[in-house]
């Protein structure tokens, strides 16, 4: 399996906390002098990302596997673009990505079968370390309690089968030679944030 260097990658059901870890971070390394630092998302914030995020909510109706389709285009240009993951790590920049590849192997299998989001998503390289936020469907119901409005997968129901899905794409992906680390998102913020420190600042890009 192909691997980038400097690019993390935080993975976690809906309510696991992966862009409040992701925004503590990207302030612990705002004004860090070792290493140059960017924080990103999928989907993105590119034409193919808004209007994934247009069906998330809602506004659009796609089939399934359109929406599979979009997914991994966004990916695609997420990595290869200009201003890209694949330049930025390749000139030393540290980037840390909330969701990825996995992500789309746990979701879209759950709606239009595993064949199509594993054909569409075999040859994307991994990351240097997945983080998986560990948080049981359960308790990350009660987190989003508060949301005014719920995406298309955050329910319950869903979330389970998500939860599933993780812990063996995990599993998968760690047997092809991926890093994935493994944390325990129903403890405290700031416990999380330390975990997520002790892991990435390991990483050859701070030495």
């Amino acid at each position: 399996m192909e691997i980038i260097k400097n690019f993390v990658v935080f993975e976690g059901g809906d309510g696991s906390g992966t862009t409040t870890q992701l925004n503590l971070l990207a302030e612990r390394l705002k004004n860090s002098p070792k290493t140059d630092f960017f924080s990103t998302f999928e989907p993105t914030d590119g034409v193919i990302g808004k209007l994934i995020r247009s069906a998330l909510k809602r506004e659009v109706v796609f089939d399934p596997k359109t929406l599979c389709y979009l997914f991994a285009a966004d990916r695609h240009q997420h990595l290869y673009g200009i201003d890209g993951i694949v330049e930025r790590t390749g000139k030393g920049q540290l980037v840390v990505s909330d969701r990825y590849a996995i992500s789309s192997l746990v979701y879209q299998s759950i709606e239009c079968g595993s064949e199509l989001p594993a054909a569409l998503n075999k040859d994307f390289p991994a990351p240097e370390i997945t983080l998986f936020f560990d948080l049981k469907p359960e308790i990350a119901k009660q987190r989003m309690q508060d949301r005014t409005s719920l995406e298309i997968y955050e329910y319950l129901e869903f979330q389970e089968k998500v939860y599933a899905g993780y812990l063996s794409a995990i599993e998968k992906y760690t047997a092809l030679g991926a890093k994935v680390e493994v944390i325990d998102a129903s403890k405290p913020v700031e416990i999380v944030a330390g975990k997520v420190w002790s892991i990435v600042s390991e990483m050859p890009i701070f030495k």
